[in-house]
């Protein structure tokens, strides 16, 4: 299926590939990355059943092969052979990108195709917090990073009731933490304040019931090790794409529409994530604003 992108949003993964640090260096270059999108169906081959030409689309980004071992043992998750667009295949950050149809999913008419750009790493915050976590409304809940995925996770934990705190560091201070604030999510720099003030003050000194880590650094589990309450749950986040891939190809079907509909239902202020656009022109200085945090969730438009 050939697929006219409209908006694509840039990731901790996309600016891993920019600058080409370590654990991203097997990528082939030339490579059109992009890999959160969201467009329209522009043509179909003869053999796609499920879309029609103009509808709205995601995609999921990371492809089981469906043909090794582990595949056909249903153990697709740990596919000998997958492939992620935007690394292993060219990507999104473009006019038209091509798809097989049982990688996409169709967008509700409720959610423009801008806000459904963000589907992929919202499905990773659901998966998250209602599958890989035990949370339950009223559970005191930190957060680890204010990235895109932190963000979202703060969210959708805070939308179930749990009492969210957002944990980032003083470069985080300027922008990113005021927006969670925005969204009436309570946030800490940790480099101003001590978190041992903040459990004592939250959790009478006992720790947090569960910590999600999105900072995609061991730092982050040392400090979680430390934070959460005996008998309490840490879950990792903060995992970079290429390893991520490796384990949430099992549930991500339902994870996706699970995002879906949380954008559907405003429970997730995209637009406040969404904060700044760019043309494809202006590709430096969105990776450039997104490593220097100076904004959450950078979109490149595309097709009106």
């Amino acid at each position: 299926m050939l697929v006219e992108v409209h908006s694509a949003g840039l990731c901790g993964s996309d600016a891993g590939a920019f600058d080409y640090e370590g654990g991203y260096e097997w990528i082939p270059v030339p490579r059109i990355m992009g890999h959160e999108y969201s467009g329209r169906v522009a043509e179909v081959g003869e053999n796609v059943e499920t879309f029609d030409v103009g509808q709205k689309v995601i995609e999921e980004p990371i492809h089981d092969c469906g043909h090794c071992f582990q595949c056909k043992n249903g153990q697709e998750n740990v596919c000998q052979n997958f492939s992620i667009t935007g690394m292993h295949n060219d990507g999104a950050y473009a006019d038209y990108t091509v798809v097989g149809e049982r990688h996409l999913h169709a967008v509700p008419e409720g959610v423009p195709l801008r806000e459904a750009a963000i589907t992929e790493p919202t499905s990773i915050a659901t998966r998250a917090v209602f599958d890989q976590s035990r949370l339950t409304p009223g559970d005191d809940v930190l957060v680890e990073g204010p990235g895109p995925i932190g963000v979202l996770t703060a969210i959708v934990a805070d939308s179930v009731g749990a009492n969210v705190v957002v944990s980032g560091l003083g470069k985080d201070a300027e922008y990113r933490l005021p927006l969670l604030d925005d969204q009436g999510i309570e946030t800490v720099n940790v480099q101003s304040t001590t978190m041992g003030d903040v459990i004592d003050e939250r959790t009478d000194g006992r720790g947090f019931d569960l910590i999600f880590d999105t900072t995609g650094h061991r730092s982050g589990v040392e400090e979680a090790v430390e934070h959460v309450r005996k008998g309490g749950q840490i879950v990792v986040v903060g995992i970079p794409l290429p390893a991520r891939s490796e384990m949430c190809i099992r549930d991500r079907w339902k994870n996706f529409e699970q995002a879906l509909r949380l954008m559907e239902s405003g429970e997730i202020d995209v637009e406040a994530i969404q904060d700044t656009s760019y043309g494809i022109d202006d590709a430096a200085g969105a990776f450039e604003a997104f490593l220097n945090s100076e904004t959450c969730k950078p979109v490149f438009s595309f097709a009106e």
